[in-house]
């Protein structure tokens, strides 16, 4: 259910249903995904995970949010818009404000950006402290499953544009992929035994760490697949859990 397109009558069932259903809310990236993939890759792909968990589940996909924390890609290359870390840390806080008021008490925001997890760590990590009538979690796409973890790095350590995200951009948005770039999109992981940090240009000829040319449909499929039944799951599970223990105060 897109929550979106929907009008407000049929946006009742979250408070009818005392707050127990899971909202799922997209977290992508607006950045440089190398000279094949369109700079709203990340965006892309965790609305369309989130999207065919819903088809299994039900749950409700919320409006992405489409704009990360990508300072990390620095300014060399074009396409990148970026938060401040500062910044996504409210808009999340807003956005669990608003959707309780609706009556959606359980959020689960599935992450397709490595760069965004400091601040959904730290806005997560605030709602818990001071609200204690929300559940709030977040998901990697990339590491919901241990096979779709395992594709994802094994190109490259520190993977961006690689085989396994341009594969999975084949299964769900092919029109959007350069194919006649792929061959030539290659290129090496130089994070091994650095030190400090640098930016994607210091790192990579083109925005690419990984080696897209060897991404396929099918692969992408079947990694499309997997992470949608892992948040599936976690959906299920999401909406009869309650904390272990009991605050004390």
């Amino acid at each position: 259910m897109n929550w979106g397109e929907k009008a407000w009558p049929e946006l009742s069932f979250a408070g009818v249903a005392g707050g127990a259903e899971v909202g799922l809310v997209p977290v992508g990236a607006i950045e440089q995904h190398g000279p094949h993939l369109p700079v709203a890759t990340d965006t892309i792909i965790a609305t369309a995970v989130c999207e065919r968990a819903a088809a299994l589940t039900g749950a409700p996909v919320l409006p992405a949010i489409s704009l990360g924390v990508s300072y990390g890609h620095g300014t060399e290359l074009p396409g990148t818009l970026s938060l401040t870390p500062a910044l996504m840390v409210g808009l999340v806080e807003q956005y669990v404000d608003w959707a309780a008021l609706s009556g959606l008490r359980r959020l689960l925001f599935v992450n397709a950006h490595m760069g965004n997890a400091a601040s959904l760590g730290v806005a997560t990590d605030r709602i818990r402290l001071e609200r204690k009538d929300v559940r709030v979690g977040v998901v990697d796409w990339y590491s919901a499953d241990d096979q779709v973890a395992e594709a994802m790095c094994s190109d490259a350590a520190d993977a961006h544009a690689n085989c396994a995200e341009t594969s999975v951009m084949l299964a769900i948005r092919p029109d959007l992929v350069h194919t006649e770039r792929m061959l030539e999109a290659d290129d090496e992981d130089r994070t091994d035994g650095l030190v400090f940090r640098y930016t994607a240009a210091e790192l990579s000829r083109n925005g690419v760490t990984g080696r897209p040319s060897l991404a396929t449909a099918e692969l992408g499929e079947k990694l499309w697949r997997l992470a949608a039944e892992a948040v599936a799951d976690r959906i299920r599970r999401g909406r009869v859990e309650e904390p272990p223990l009991t605050r004390h105060r």
